[in-house]
């Protein structure tokens, strides 16, 4: 079902400087219309409380119409996400945490580099089916998951961008830009390969 085209390694979870418990945040980045309460994100969040992490979903509003394939658009949906994300995330104390991931879908793992960089913010991520246009912004210690008939992300471009980033790339044979293949039985399953990764990055 599920392939992986790179080896994991050197994404482990950060300690504190004393050796206690760390303080742990999950900021969830979602897409345009993949919302913080579908299932990629939903259960992400999920396993990040459970394993001790504040978490804080960013939300978006507002976004223009028929935006795949209009590059345009995507700029503008683009550079009002990060507007909003300035805005909810103002106030956050970045320095009261010791372990940030960062958990993005979609145009989501594009905010969040880029809101990483210009923020100075040393957090790992979690890529959901990551745009060619999340690549050039750098980010720390990652895993990606793309699906292989995702209308969004050409195959090659997001694996070449991967291989160069040395970021895991999970590929999902026949998947979409959900991570879904339209077959109940066989999603619930990817779903369950999917988190079982996520899952073992957060701990």
């Amino acid at each position: 079902m599920e392939r992986i085209n790179q080896t994991e390694g050197g994404n482990k979870k950060t300690g504190s400087r004393d050796g206690g418990e760390t303080a742990r945040l999950a900021v969830l980045f979602p897409g345009l219309g993949y919302t913080c309460d579908k299932p990629l994100l939903y259960y992400s969040s999920k396993l990040a409380v459970k394993h001790g992490y504040r978490v804080v979903p960013v939300g978006y509003a507002g976004f223009p119409a028929n935006v795949k394939g209009d590059a345009a658009k995507m700029r503008e949906c683009f550079l009002m996400a990060m507007e909003q994300t300035a805005g909810i995330l103002r106030d956050m104390k970045w320095d009261a945490y010791t372990d940030i991931v960062f958990i993005g879908k979609s145009i989501g793992t594009a905010v969040a580099a880029r809101f990483a960089g210009d923020q100075g913010i040393h957090a790992r991520g979690i890529l959901f089916t990551p745009l060619e246009e999340t690549f050039p912004y750098s980010c720390g210690p990652a895993i990606a998951f793309h699906g292989t008939a995702d209308p969004w992300a050409k195959d090659e471009p997001v694996e070449s961008a991967c291989r160069a980033a040395g970021i895991p790339l999970y590929l999902t044979e026949g998947a979409n830009h959900s991570l879904e293949t339209g077959d109940i039985r066989r999603d619930i399953e990817i779903m369950g390969t999917v988190m079982e990764r996520v899952e073992h990055f957060l701990r």
